[in-house]
């Protein structure tokens, strides 16, 4: 099934109404400005908060709307920050929060993290990216850095090479796409081996922008900056340098440490709604969350890195109402929605809401369905379906409908900003 709520009204004109702009259109963007936006609680904010009326609160797209607290840091989590944070692996990307949300320089609500500053970004909440990412530190950390040294000038001119914006022709850039590196346009630079990897697994298109360097190997570590901080490959692994904190205290952010005052203390299970009801991996395991859908095979596994947590056989859509493929995210919420739309003569479906249908088109109309997970522009959600059994058959106008039971689950397990790769 795909839809909105009966409140959600699609304005349709005269021509066709592709499923593509359905969500893009006056009806979603009111839809959802309908929804009244989270304030944090104003006994955790820090001294330096009062702000915050300078900048653009996240909505309430169905984000957490608990608070936890992180004892290592000795800081709180609340809304899109929490959620964001979740999806993306916790403290296995970003760290852990050093400062309490704040209003940043450059205009957005902000919270400082161990490794970066994460910022609610309204431009993108009416499409299908993540409406957070990580503030451009990487350029003004990386000239610090070079600044405290004892022969910084000379560091700066032994750098230099790798700082200058290389053309697409340089043998070294040919060079590096022949190893399978890339060679991104807009910054001048190349992204290769292992950080190439972690960068493409953990979207840093997304969250950590364009590189600002080539990458350079000391004896222990290769390192390249980007414009949202400083990503490092040991023998490890590959993680975010932990600029965040040095990066807040230069902006003037409290990163004092606050109260607890009776908070839970963050346990990924502490959102789940429900039992896992086909366990797999440990519900533990790090790595970002992202569910994979396979049409091919009627099947959705959630996982968390590389570990998949769980699975179970789904129906997506049936033609000519097929679910689009592609990478996307969870992108709005709820835990029960009417679903009312129109079909063609062809059962295509072509407006969604409760009017501006094209003439002869056919109304349907489901309630009370339950943990709507959006993912994409198209309306297409993850939800259950309780009119139906058939799971491992496409059944759907283009929704991923699933079991109930996993649907309850999966409703508490999957943020926004969780990932959702469709694939045919």
């Amino acid at each position: 099934m795909k839809g909105r709520s009966a409140g959600g009204r699609f304005v349709a004109s005269a021509q066709r109404v592709t499923r593509r702009t359905l969500l893009g259109r006056a009806g979603a963007t009111a839809a959802i400005c309908a929804l009244s936006g989270n304030r944090p609680a104003a006994a955790h904010l820090p001294a330096n908060s009062d702000d915050l009326a300078s900048v653009e609160l996240p909505q309430a797209l169905g984000q957490s709307d608990a608070m936890v607290y992180i004892e290592e840091t000795g800081h709180t989590l609340q809304g899109a920050f929490l959620d964001y944070w979740r999806a993306n692996g916790a403290e296995a990307l970003f760290g852990n929060p050093v400062s309490e949300p704040f209003a940043a320089p450059n205009g957005y609500y902000s919270q400082a993290f161990e490794r970066g500053i994460l910022q609610y970004r309204p431009e993108f909440l009416y499409t299908a990216d993540p409406i957070m990412r990580l503030m451009p530190i990487g350029r003004p950390a990386m000239l610090e850095r070079v600044r405290r040294s004892p022969s910084w000038r000379a560091a700066l001119r032994a750098e230099a090479p790798r700082w200058s914006r290389l053309e697409p022709a340089d043998c070294k850039v040919e060079g590096i796409l022949s190893r399978g590196g890339v060679y991104v346009d807009a910054s001048g630079h190349t992204i290769w081996g292992d950080i190439l990897a972690w960068y493409g697994f953990n979207e840093g298109a997304f969250y950590l922008g364009a590189p600002l360097t080539e990458s350079v190997r000391s004896k222990r570590t290769t390192s390249q900056w980007f414009e949202g901080g400083l990503v490092e490959a040991r023998s490890e692994g590959v993680a975010l340098a932990p600029l965040g904190s040095a990066v807040a205290t230069s902006l003037g952010v409290d990163t004092t440490r606050v109260r607890r005052a009776g908070l839970p203390l963050y346990d990924e299970l502490f959102f789940w709604t429900a039992p896992n009801p086909n366990p797999l991996g440990d519900p533990y395991a790090p790595g970002a969350k992202w569910v994979d859908v396979s049409i091919a095979e009627q099947r959705l596994t959630p996982y968390h890195g590389a570990t998949p947590i769980s699975s179970t056989l789904v129906s997506t859509g049936l033609d000519p109402n097929a679910t689009e493929t592609g990478m996307f995210h969870v992108r709005l919420k709820y835990p029960l929605q009417d679903m009312k739309g129109f079909t063609s003569t062809t059962g295509e479906v072509v407006a969604v809401g409760d009017d501006g249908a094209p003439v002869d088109a056919v109304a349907y109309a489901v309630a009370d369905v339950p943990n709507v997970l959006y993912f994409n522009m198209q309306g297409e959600a993850l939800h259950g379906a309780y009119w139906h059994n058939n799971f491992g058959e496409r059944m759907s106008h283009g929704c991923v409908n699933l079991p109930l039971d996993f649907a309850a689950w999966m409703y508490g397990w999957a943020p926004l900003g969780t990932g959702v790769w469709v694939h045919g």
